[in-house]
Formats: structure tokens, sequence, C-alpha cells
């Protein structure tokens, strides 16, 4: 039996409450576009702890994507409490971003996306989600009589549903332009990548041998380190520009980002990502985060997101729905668009130490799900980037990391966003949960 959760990524956005509010509201006046986006450097941002939705007009800057990565548990997201509060990122290239949002907004709204939905399809009077508005928040009450959040929780169940009919028709219609990159092989990575895994899985292996083998940046506990060969990262965008340019159906990775692909509807979860995490990548995580499950890592999220001038440039600050994640950098050709980290999300200090690290092709940054991070924009060129949002039932079991609660499920089928629930009399069974999925 399936559970249900709070929802994919973290969306930090909020007005400074540091500028008294007569100045902040004349600032506001002056610096907001045509679609009502505020062009203002961000100084306070909180952190809801229930799933949002972007404002109408808004095209991109969502707070939280419908349920994804689906394995076996979701969590009821619970009322708004509050918030959490951290600053956003004085680094290179925030300016840009700025000076850049006016004319970006003019440009989202007369810009349509092509292949799939910008936003969740309204949904027909009477059917589960009905009342719910395409890109604002949620209504007082939607149609029927029903709670907001309970609507939102039947209108996520019906992405799996959406989901596997798209990977139906991909599965049988969809004519591979690389198919032998479907099922993965060691020739496909990095010859470097495979001596740390032979190293990870010695006996003697441990934390600082690896520490040798690897980058560490400052003292979040983020890590690069060299995964795939450039002719597989190569092959693989053109495989994935093949399957954008063609008609398949194709969702959005997350509400974060409107272009991409989600790997488990191309069929690249079975053969390709699962052996990933399990065989080579968990015992790389079990040394570096043991705290946060990285020696039971079953469950994943996968997809690849796509930045360029004329389609996403960048995204703001969030964290993830994940205990670990891997972002791999597969080109293409581009300048700038490089990712800047704060705090971890459940430990914020009072003034947030923000670095800025750039994109390295071929390798790949491994950090904790939790840590508020965001990518600035592109100058040039394509940017193509592979994320694994990696989870661990063991973990979110115990607390959300959505909401920082203990996780109240409620019953869905198909697969959750990485929560387990031990029927009674049984004994936990280790299930794989992504191959099923």
């Amino acid at each position: 039996m399936g559970r249900g959760g709070c929802g994919e990524a973290a969306s930090l956005h909020a007005p400074s409450a540091a500028t008294p509010p007569k100045r902040q509201e004349k600032k506001k006046q002056r610096k907001t576009g045509e679609n009502g986006h505020v062009s203002l450097p961000l100084v306070l941002v909180r952190v809801r702890n229930w799933p949002t939705h972007p404002r109408p007009g808004r095209k991109r800057r969502s707070a939280a994507e419908p349920f994804g990565g689906w394995t076996r548990a979701r969590h009821r997201p619970g009322p708004p409490a509050g918030g959490k509060h951290v600053r956003p990122p004085p680094v290179p290239g925030l300016r840009l971003l700025l000076l850049r949002q006016r004319l970006r907004g003019a440009l989202r709204a007369a810009r349509p996306v092509p292949g799939r939905g910008a936003a969740p399809p309204r949904a027909r009077a009477g059917a589960a989600g009905a009342g719910l508005p395409e890109r604002g928040g949620l209504p007082s009450r939607a149609a029927g009589g029903k709670r907001p959040i309970e609507a939102e929780v039947q209108r996520r169940k019906q992405l799996i549903h959406q989901s596997e009919e798209r990977k139906a028709i991909i599965s049988k219609c969809y004519k591979r332009k690389h198919p032998e990159l479907y099922i993965l092989q060691d020739s496909f990575l990095a010859p470097d990548f495979l001596e740390i895994v032979r190293y990870c899985t010695s006996p003697d292996a441990h934390l600082h041998g690896l520490l040798c083998y690897i980058k560490s940046f400052s003292d979040k506990r983020i890590y690069r380190l060299p995964v795939f060969t450039e002719e597989f990262c190569k092959a693989f965008v053109d495989e994935l520009e093949n399957f954008e340019q063609s008609d398949m159906p194709k969702g959005r990775p997350n509400t974060m980002n409107n272009y991409g692909v989600l790997l488990n509807e191309l069929g690249l979860d079975e053969t390709f990502i699962t052996p990933l995490r399990e065989k080579y990548l968990r015992p790389i995580t079990a040394l570096l985060y043991p705290d946060l499950g990285g020696a039971c890592l079953d469950s994943h999220k996968a997809f690849v997101v796509k930045y360029s001038l004329h389609e996403d440039l960048d995204l703001s600050s969030h964290y993830d729905n994940a205990e670990v994640t891997l972002n791999v950098s597969l080109g293409k050709e581009f300048t700038e668009g490089n990712l800047y980290f704060g705090d971890f999300s459940q430990d914020p200090t009072p003034v947030p130490n923000y670095i800025e690290i750039e994109h390295v092709g071929a390798q790949g940054l491994l950090h904790r799900g939790g840590q508020i991070h965001g990518a600035l924009p592109v100058a040039s060129g394509e940017r193509w980037n592979l994320i694994i949002w990696m989870r661990s039932s063991a973990i979110r079991n115990q607390l959300c990391p959505m909401c920082n609660k203990k996780p109240e499920l409620v019953e869905a089928e198909g697969f959750g966003d990485g929560f387990t629930e031990t029927l009674e009399d049984d004994a936990p069974e280790t299930v794989n949960l992504c191959s099923l999925w």
C-alpha cells in the first residue's frame, strides 16, 4: 500500500522584514513588472510548512512540486505554522539576475512551454482537485465542499496515473537514438569514480581516506567527484535532445523547472539509475552521510534539467525532498550559471554564509538534500544537469524532511515520496521501490 507526502522541493521567497513597512511598499510598487513579479533583492525568505503554488501569471518560480519520485508512501501536508527565515546569497551574479528579472517576466508571460503543461491542468467539475486554481494558491474552500489540503492531496494522486500513461506511450512509440545507453555499464563511468567506489567497498574504508579522493567545499558537506566519461555525457545529451524533439508526451521535472526529462518515464530507472544508486553511489554516501541514512538510500527520483537563454535561465533558492542529492553536469557549452549553497534548512543561522561553486563537465556534486541552494542565470549556451534525489525511508519515516514533523501517512496508489509503512504482524520487507515504480 502506498502512502503520500509533502512535496518535493521547498522554494524560498518573501519580502524583506528588515525594511520599514512604508518604504517596503513603495519599493514594491516601483519594482513590480507587468506580471506582478517583484525584482527586488530578497533579504528575508520564508519556508512554509505546506505546499504552495505560484501566483497567477508566473510561469516558473513555484514553491513545492506535486508529488513525484513515488516510492512507498506519502505524507499529508499540515497547516502553515509560521516559517523559517533565511537570507539570500550575497554572491556574484545576483545583480545580473535582478537586472534580467523584468525582461524575463515579460518573456514568460508570452512564452508557452511546448510539449508539456506549465501548470497542472484545471480539473473538471466534480473531479479530484476541482476548484484549485491553475497557478494560484490554495482557495479557502475547494469545489464540492472539500478542504483545500484534501483536494490538493487528491489532485496529486492523479499524477501517478498521468505519469504511468506517459511512460506506457513512450515505451511503445519512442524510437531510441542510443539504445545502448539505457543499461548502465562500467564503461560509462569515469575511471577515477570506479576507483573511489573500490575504495569505499574495501574493508578498511573510512571517511578521511575517502576525502583524499574527492574535493570538499567549506564545512557544508558538499563534495565534488568525477562520475561519467565525457563521451557518455555527449551521447546522453544527444539522446535527451532526440527525445525533446520528438512528439512524445513529456512531464515537467518539477514545478521549479519547465524544461527537462523525467528519467523514469524515459525508461532509465530500472536498468540505469537504480543500479547506479545501489552499487556505486550508496557505498560513497554511507561514508559521507551516515547520519542521513547514506548506507540505506532505498529510493530516488531522477530527472534532467535544461537551462538556456530562451528557456529556464536560473533556479531560485530551495531545498530538495531528499536525504542526499547528486547533481552531475552533463554539458553542453555554456557560461556562468554557477550553483550557490547556503545553510542547512533544519539548522539555519542568523547570517548565512553562501558559497558559489562552478560546474565541471562530467563531474558531480554530492550534497545534503536539505542544503539551501540555487542556480545563477546562464549567460550563453545550454546547460544540462542530471539530478538524483536519493531518499532513505529509515530517516524520513521518523521525520518528514519538508515539514520537520512526524509523518502522518495517507493512502496512495503506487509509491510515494520515499516513506514506508510496516503492515501489522509483518516484518519490514526490502523492496526495490524504484524498479517497481
